[in-house]
């Protein structure tokens, strides 16, 4: 069965990529996306409420896995790799999403906006408490300032949007591969490779070549 939402959705990314926010109409989304504009409306309020939806779409998810982790793992250094292959993940699963996001962003209207940085801070407070937990149980190096190792966490992967090409050399849970590695190489304490290796979800593609 057709889902017209979706489909409205993924039309108007590749229009808003084309085109920019302000360079598209509901009719050129209505029309190449084979829809009416009552099928639009029912749908979205407008064409700010759709610019939202793309927004809030890969936000809400990644959101929703850092709580899971929170949840099904205990310590701190499995929450934090399972965060961070979300993380990664998203880059792949939502990239029309993402990549409308930086370029559209500043036409957000307020309320919407308002919404969006509360996910985003909500997201960036949990990795800075796992961080904290990790401190205070001893798993993470506790010298590091948490607010700063916290943000350097989230401008590295949120770089990976820049560069990131599904065609590319590597897949996308190779890249999730290499920051985690990254990640708690510099987290945790300096340990023995074999304590290091029990401590991992699951252990990188590249450890094959060592």
């Amino acid at each position: 069965m057709r889902d017209l939402k979706e489909d409205i959705i993924q039309t108007s990314l590749q229009l808003f990529d084309r085109y920019g926010f302000h360079g598209v109409s509901v009719n050129q989304i209505v029309e190449l996306s084979r829809t009416s504009k009552g099928g639009f409306y029912h749908h979205f309020s407008s064409k700010d409420e759709l610019l939202f939806v793309i927004h809030d779409t890969f936000i809400t998810y990644v959101l929703k896995e850092a709580q899971s982790a929170n949840v099904i793992h205990s310590s701190p250094v499995m929450k934090i790799q399972a965060i961070i292959h979300a993380f990664v993940q998203v880059f792949d699963l939502y990239k029309p999403h993402i990549s409308v996001f930086y370029q559209e962003s500043n036409y957000l209207k307020p309320e919407y906006e308002r919404q969006i940085k509360q996910k985003r801070d909500e997201f960036k407070k949990m990795i800075f408490q796992v961080i904290e937990e990790g401190q205070e149980s001893g798993h993470f190096r506790k010298e590091l300032p948490v607010s700063i190792t916290g943000m350097a966490i989230l401008g590295m992967v949120n770089w990976i949007y820049k560069w990131y090409k599904r065609d590319g050399p590597h897949s996308i849970h190779e890249i999730s591969d290499v920051f985690t590695d990254l990640i708690l190489h510099f987290l945790l304490p300096g340990k023995e490779e074999t304590d290091y290796l029990n401590q991992l979800l699951h252990v990188p593609f590249f450890y094959e070549n060592k």
